[in-house]
């Protein structure tokens, strides 16, 4: 577990500003919390440090605008799922027992998530927004409202993936996933879309993560004449390993992926060059907007670049919208957080574009109603707490990823 520090340090400053904020009252002086539950270790740890910049940019600007509720600092404390479920259920144990935060964003990935969810943040009555996690399981649980997401439910991009993998003309495929939540999510919708339009799907296995070998099942799934072998797992859990293996072996030469396998880990390990027709879906965001410029523009000057970084929006989106809701309650009161959050996301009111904070505080003060517009999209939350969203079309080109379009179910 780690509190990230803010951007200011030294000693003479800290005692300099204990006596301003003794000065100013124990409001003044008491922060406001936000946990940050990512897998900073395991097999997602690769996308992590990205992450974990866009969340602590949220957090900047809304210490830069003005700071939360009555001028407060607001704090980043990120807790490490590991990304396993009884890691994220001990990190967030951590973050809401005694870290005391407020909102909870993550957990990464579906199995963290859940299980996070249903041990700590549904018992202990703490919202909880995800930026990635995309398992249809994530709908069904019984949260009392809870549990939200910024990304589109497994059920939407596995009928996405059916589709673009049919335009791209693979009417036979292979299909092979992990035996986790997200696998199995977006297998399910992917097998009954791409069956139901006329896809014919040759060999069918789930997959255990973490093996030294898939030869035999990889003999199997390509033995009946497939186009292309749709794999749908993490990279450094199974996804390198079993690609490694098919070119090796002859079994396979072009893949399909989804979010999980779009790692940079795989373009290191295999090469570019051997990955020349793969391609990819993912959660994304709509091109050309003002609230994806002012994101970008944002993150690139902290950090230099948004190329190669992934789902950086979403959690910024996830980070602000949690501080938003935390204003607009008027409290850290937990409750009133997850009441205010619908209101601080969906219409109707006066757009907020990120980087907005002062204008949102000033709105909020003055009563008046406010719509989040996010960097990776407008997020307005269903009854389940799931949004809409977007899917791009990724490849790789140039030794890196690129996006070449957005799928339209």
């Amino acid at each position: 577990m780690v509190s990230l520090p803010r951007r200011f340090g030294g000693p003479a400053l800290i005692v300099a500003s204990a006596a301003t904020l003794l000065a100013a009252g124990p409001a003044a002086a008491q922060e406001v919390k936000i946990g940050a539950l990512f897998g900073v270790t395991g097999p997602i740890a690769n996308f992590v440090p990205p992450i974990i910049d866009s969340a602590q940019l949220a957090v900047d600007q809304v210490n830069e605008g003005g700071g939360i509720l009555d001028g407060r600092q607001m704090r980043l404390v990120v807790g490490d799922t590991q990304g396993v479920a009884q890691g994220s259920v001990d990190a967030a144990t951590k973050l809401v027992n005694v870290d005391g935060v407020t909102v909870v964003v993550g957990a990464l990935t579906s199995g963290a998530a859940i299980a996070a969810a249903n041990s700590v943040t549904i018992p202990s009555g703490v919202l909880q927004i995800s930026p990635t996690a995309t398992s249809p399981e994530m709908t069904r649980l019984r949260d009392n409202d809870f549990v939200f997401r910024v990304v589109p439910s497994d059920d939407y991009q596995g009928v996405i993936l059916a589709k673009l993998v049919l335009d791209q003309g693979l009417e036979r495929i292979a299909l092979t996933y992990a035996n986790n939540d997200y696998g199995v999510g977006i297998a399910d919708t992917f097998r009954a879309a791409y069956t139901a339009a006329g896809g014919i799907i040759t060999g069918d296995q789930v997959h255990e993560e973490k093996k030294n070998s898939y030869r035999s099942e990889l003999a199997t799934l390509s033995s009946g004449d497939p186009q292309a072998l749709v794999l749908i797992a993490y990279a450094a859990d199974s996804g390198i390993t079993i690609i490694r293996q098919s070119l090796e072996n002859g079994f396979f030469d072009r893949f399909v992926g989804t979010d999980g396998l779009r790692d940079n880990l795989l373009i290191e390990q295999i090469g570019a060059d051997n990955l020349g027709d793969i391609f990819f879906t993912s959660p994304s965001s709509p091109p050309g907007t003002d609230a994806g410029a002012r994101f970008e523009a944002a993150y690139s000057g902290a950090y230099e670049t948004t190329d190669d970084k992934f789902f950086i929006a979403q959690t910024y989106d996830a980070t602000m919208l949690a501080a938003l809701a935390i204003q607009k309650a008027g409290t850290t009161d937990r409750a009133a957080v997850r009441d205010a959050l619908r209101f601080v996301a969906n219409p109707p009111g006066v757009t907020i574009l990120p980087g907005d904070w002062a204008k949102a505080r000033e709105l909020l003060a003055a009563g008046q109603d406010i719509d989040y517009a996010g960097a990776s999209g407008s997020h307005d939350f269903d009854a389940d707490g799931d949004v809409a969203g977007v899917i791009g079309h990724f490849i790789v080109e140039n030794g890196a990823y690129k996006e070449v379009g957005i799928v339209q179910p």
